[in-house]
């Protein structure tokens, strides 16, 4: 028995401390710009956003690390001990849906994470002249990418596009607002306009569809014929030249 004590004396004072470390870690918190959990922030595109990691109930100096999603930022020395501070600027559209979080540097677990919620108007574009043949599908596609996202109309020749049965066809996602056309005539040519609504404003953007005639289309067989009528008199031509040549 005494043996065995002897044994397992070594490793009780490491499992102590492991514990006693851990204890420690535990009873830190981290806040950033005042919130002590994880929270979303509204901001705008283009302005600037400031965010302030603090160590809580810190009785030592403890290194604080920040995360742009996966990535590592990158902090001057100054700048990570106890009290950490990052900038955004300018906030970009880029930005939207990113997360921001601040770490304890010996104890990962203990965190902090901010989703940055960019609000931006969209930049609508696309294609603005297209020409397609008549009796052929056509799909006018307008970026509308925005937060939030905003509702879209089409009009034509400056008229709400009134959507035939059948011919006309409206799909919109998160990033683009498109119109499909099946089987254009004459009467779709003129000038579309994508428009993206806001409650203080709205954005527009001009799509001019021309309408072409159709290519003449010759039967296979005609051509084929044709094909062989030249080359036969090609050949008959060339016959003929060679038995003028031999009578001479």
């Amino acid at each position: 028995m005494a043996q065995r004590s002897s044994l397992a004396g070594p490793y009780e004072v490491p499992v102590l401390a492991i514990c006693f470390l851990a204890c420690i870690a535990t009873g830190l918190e981290l806040s950033v710009n005042n919130h002590t959990a994880d929270f979303s922030l509204s901001t705008t595109h283009g302005s600037l956003v400031s965010l302030s990691c603090l160590v809580q109930n810190s009785s030592q100096a403890e290194e604080l690390l920040w995360y742009r999603g996966d990535g590592k930022v990158d902090l001057k020395d100054g700048n990570k001990v106890n009290v950490s501070n990052v900038c955004i600027s300018p906030v970009t559209e880029s930005d939207n849906g990113v997360t921001f979080t601040c770490k304890l540097a010996r104890d990962n677990a203990v965190q902090v994470s901010v989703i940055l919620d960019v609000k931006f108007l969209p930049q609508l574009s696309g294609e603005e002249s297209l020409h397609i043949e008549e009796d052929k599908d056509v799909t006018l596609t307008c970026n509308t990418k925005s937060n939030p996202q905003a509702p879209a109309a089409w009009y034509k020749n400056n008229t709400t596009l009134t959507l035939q049965q059948n011919r006309y066809q409206v799909y919109q996602t998160s990033e683009v607002f498109q119109l499909s056309i099946t089987k254009v005539q004459k009467s779709d040519n003129g000038t579309y306009t994508c428009v993206a609504k806001f409650p203080l404003e709205e954005r527009r953007k001009d799509f001019h569809l021309i309408v072409e005639d159709k290519s003449p289309i010759f039967p296979m067989e005609a051509v084929i014929a044709a094909v062989v009528v030249v080359t036969l008199t090609v050949l008959f031509g060339i016959v003929a030249r060679k038995d003028k040549i031999f009578k001479v």
